[in-house]
């Protein structure tokens, strides 16, 4: 039988980054800057990849051709993902039929849709404000 762990009191501030893992980092910048708006952030590293800033918290994407494939469970929403507040369901929802970008409603009180990148890795767009009204 083993010994009880000591907790380990850590003080936790924010979140910085969430790295996503992308094959074609031409594709996925189209993806992240033009679909999900997402502005360019400074990045000194060489290796491939693009940074972006979205508010204190920065999304990376890193270049791998081992990229991992995502489960196959038919609801997105129970896949590992990354939220982002937005403000206007509805408007998001409309540009995305407009793109002809595929996407999922949220099984749970519908304030929030989910999409894929080009390499599958999910993302949800949560609304964060009320409903606007009909």
């Amino acid at each position: 039988m083993s010994a009880l762990l000591k907790p380990i009191i850590i003080d936790l501030q924010q979140p910085v980054h969430f790295t996503v893992q992308v094959r074609n980092l031409e594709r996925s910048e189209q993806f992240y800057s033009t679909v999900l708006g997402l502005e360019m952030a400074a990045r000194p590293l060489k290796f491939p990849g693009r940074w972006y800033q979205v508010g204190a918290f920065q999304l990376h994407l890193i270049v791998s051709q081992d990229a991992c494939r995502r489960p196959s469970e038919a609801k997105w929403e129970r896949q590992p993902h990354i939220a982002f507040a937005i403000a206007s369901l509805t408007s998001v929802k409309q540009a995305l039929i407009e793109q002809a970008i595929e996407f999922q409603m949220s099984s749970s009180e519908g304030t929030a849709l989910f999409v894929k990148d080009p390499d599958g890795n999910v993302i949800e767009l949560m609304q964060v404000s009320p409903p606007e009204s009909a």
